[in-house]
């Protein structure tokens, strides 16, 4: 059996801690979610004044990301050339997830919601190259 690279809990908080620096700095209030390599959360932060929802799409964004260890804008472009992926269950194919793997492994995603798409995605960066993540 080989060992196999898992997020701790104090990783998933060093990726909210950047992202959200990241989002205070240019004043966006957003939702930033960790979950592992199986799509289970492990940390998520509601800024004041995100929106309501945003909680439950930076979550999915997360989810997606994670499960099928793209970024979720790979996802969205595919959708306009192949419509038949929107009918994968649970899958939310919006910009603003990107999956997280360290040295080989595939180990969870991180997904944000509150800003236009681009802007989810450049917080939810800050939070990976704070990990030393490629994104």
């Amino acid at each position: 059996m080989r060992t196999k690279r898992a997020l701790s809990l104090s990783d998933a908080r060093k990726i909210v801690d950047a992202a959200q620096r990241e989002a205070e700095q240019r004043k966006w209030n957003v939702t930033i979610a960790v979950v592992d390599e199986g799509g289970f959360l492990l940390a998520l932060d509601r800024m004041d004044g995100a929106p309501l929802q945003s909680a439950d799409i930076a979550l999915r964004k997360a989810w997606t990301s994670a499960l099928t260890r793209l970024p979720t804008k790979t996802l969205e472009d595919m959708v306009k050339e192949r419509p038949a992926l929107v009918g994968f269950p649970g899958q939310l194919r919006v910009q603003g997830g990107l999956p997280i793997q360290v040295e080989g492994d595939w180990v969870g995603a991180v997904g944000v919601s509150g800003v236009a798409s681009h802007e989810d995605e450049q917080v939810a960066r800050a939070g990976l190259n704070a990990l030393g993540a490629p994104g």
